[in-house]
């Protein structure tokens, strides 16, 4: 298939790119491919790639390939050197651990303000409990009626901390938790696809919603700093074998566009 302009929208063939394309853009939809690469650990920390051989993988040009790597590089995935080479950015686990020390510091004050709505402690902001109430049928629901798919209760749990933050009616604030929850998706994503936290998110995160309710924010944030401390602990156990497991295999499964593979120390 021959190149085409970058501003339509073809199929393109071969191994993993063998679908068409449905995104809105080209670079939008290299964007979303090589994102899940990252996620999935096919494109791993230290692996460099080219602009070049990742727009002939997927039969287009290097400005939509560019276009999708400097996004990924502000998501703070990929990293650009020099000549349209890129490397994915090795895993720095201090800087996860920096993250969720900002993320437990959002939440609990997005908790505390939830909490303390009745107590006039917020000024003429009122919270969003409406926001609140629609996590409810997702959350705190029977056994029996819970999401299995590890992947979708990623998302959901996502949608879940990013709701709590915006129901406090200080966009600011959500917008900054946004743009934390997109640094940190990467681990926290491994906690529920290769580990065993979907029935402990269930329960923890229908806890969580009760002592709102009952606007015990001393409990509330409790139960919110435990959950996510629990979570980065194992997410940086899982994180560290998942990287050795994929490393191990990398030989015979690496991507057809990644071109040197770094043995770094994680």
């Amino acid at each position: 298939m021959q190149v085409v302009s970058d501003s339509k929208l073809v199929p393109v063939s071969g191994d993993a790119a063998d679908e068409p394309v449905k995104a809105a853009s080209l670079p939008e939809y290299v964007y979303a491919r090589l994102r899940e690469d990252i996620f999935e650990m096919r494109l791993l920390p230290g692996d460099q790639i080219t602009e070049t051989e990742v727009a002939a993988y997927y039969k287009v040009s290097r400005t939509p390939v560019r276009e999708a790597l400097q996004r990924l590089q502000s998501d703070g995935l990929m990293q650009g050197y020099v000549r349209g080479g890129w490397e994915v950015v090795p895993m720095d686990f201090k800087r996860f651990e920096d993250l969720y020390e900002f993320r437990s510091l959002i939440e609990v004050n997005a908790i505390h303000c939830l909490c303390a709505h009745e107590a006039g402690q917020l000024g003429k902001r009122k919270p969003n409990f409406a926001l609140v109430e629609s996590l409810k049928p997702v959350w705190c629901v029977a056994p029996e009626q819970r999401h299995s798919d590890g992947r979708v209760v990623a998302a959901l749990d996502e949608i879940f901390h990013q709701t709590l933050v915006r129901a406090t009616g200080n966009m600011e604030m959500a917008h900054a938790f946004d743009r934390l929850t997109d640094r940190i998706r990467i681990v926290r994503r491994l906690d529920f696809v290769y580990g065993d936290c979907v029935q402990s998110t269930y329960d923890e995160h229908a806890a969580i919603l009760a002592q709102i309710d009952a606007r015990d924010g001393s409990a509330a944030a409790q139960l919110i700093t435990e959950h996510i401390a629990g979570s980065h602990a194992e997410v940086n156990q899982i994180t560290l074998h998942r990287l050795h497991s994929a490393r191990a295999s990398a030989a015979s499964e690496r991507l057809p566009y990644v071109t040197v593979r770094i043995m770094r120390q994680f």
